[in-house]
């Protein structure tokens, strides 16, 4: 069997991180199947010899992922391609899988979440929403990352539930092995890791009157300068992108992890903080719940006042909490599944 993989997005934060942990633990696990998987450069080096790649410089979300991708993937004659992301191209004629990581974008229509003039803003928006309901539609399987996520796509589009598979993501290993003492950040901090989207909701974390510093991980993109240029509070330190090593200094440090977002699809940092004994105080949206149940600290996302309660309530260091439900070969070994699946029927 020969499947394709869109990674265009590999070297991103959020869904490259799927996309990496998807194809290390899919070539530790398959020893049957061929891939080729689609990259946007050369960083990316193949794990074996059953793996390939092919530099395709085509943007995601543009026209030419719409018009030039789909003969790219025709070319290689591919048994399956998984779409790891919502956008989905909809004019190739063959099998494909999608996964949708949130339907965010369906819920907060606001000129806040781009960098367009509002009217391309909205056109775009409706261009997206077009797509992906084509897209799911005409995807031979959908996987969910939770079934949050699955309900939505559920009640948004008509989709027959038994189309839809439940993969959960899952704690890279090396994170319980951690014994990295050495402070990155010497004094105490909250911690809040992700982007600065206007659904992630970091205004409410600039209500409070913070008794410690505030470290925000995350890319320096227009979101989080437009961000810095509305902050004056000195309490606020803007970490950047970190690697590996560095996001699991911040969390082993950390007084806590602030997670106060509107909409999630799953919350892969609240896990990563357990994971090493950080105390995690989130939102209270019913994908948190479902994911970590009574191993987080909740709180109402549009009350100021409720949030400076748990704030003042968080003990810092905590006992580490193992989840062994959320796992990447798990994750692996269902989507292969999945794809063998795909492939019989």
């Amino acid at each position: 069997m020969k499947i394709g993989i869109d990674a265009r997005l590999i070297n991103e934060t959020g869904v490259g991180r799927y996309i990496r942990n998807l194809i290390s633990g899919l070539a530790r696990i398959d020893r049957t199947n061929s891939y080729i998987v689609f990259v946007r450069d050369d960083s990316w080096n193949p794990p074996n010899e059953r793996w390939e790649k092919r530099i395709v410089d085509i943007p995601w979300h543009s026209i030419s992922e719409q018009l030039i991708f789909p003969w790219l993937l025709i070319k290689e004659h591919l048994d399956l391609v998984h779409i790891p992301y919502f956008n989905v191209p909809i004019f190739y004629p063959g099998k494909f899988v999608v996964t949708i990581h949130d339907l965010t974008i369906l819920h907060f229509d606001t000129g806040k979440a781009t960098t367009l003039p509002l009217p391309l803003y909205k056109l775009r928006r409706l261009g997206y929403y077009l797509a992906l309901a084509v897209g799911l539609r005409r995807a031979y399987k959908i996987i969910a990352v939770s079934k949050t996520t699955k309900q939505e796509i559920v009640d948004h589009f008509q989709i027959d539930p038994k189309k839809i598979i439940v993969t959960y993501e899952g704690v890279d290993s090396k994170i319980y092995k951690s014994t990295n003492k050495n402070r990155l950040i010497t004094e105490q901090y909250f911690l809040y890791v992700g982007n600065a989207y206007p659904h992630k909701n970091l205004e409410i974390l600039f209500k409070q009157n913070l008794p410690i510093k505030l470290v925000l991980v995350g890319k320096i993109d227009f979101f989080y300068e437009r961000l810095k240029k509305s902050i004056v509070n000195k309490n606020v330190i803007f970490f950047g992108l970190a690697n590996d090593e560095q996001l699991i200094n911040l969390y082993m440090h950390a007084s806590a992890l602030v997670f106060p977002s509107l909409m999630e699809g799953f919350g892969l940092p609240a896990l990563e903080a357990l994971a090493l004994g950080c105390p995690v105080i989130v939102s209270d949206i019913p994908v948190f719940h479902e994911i970590l149940g009574s191993n987080a600290t909740y709180f109402n996302p549009r009350d100021p006042r409720d949030l400076a309660e748990k704030l003042a309530s968080a003990r810092g260091k905590q006992k580490k909490v193992v989840l062994g439900i959320y796992s990447w070969s798990t994750l692996a070994s269902d989507t292969l599944a999945l794809y063998e699946n795909c492939i019989r029927l």
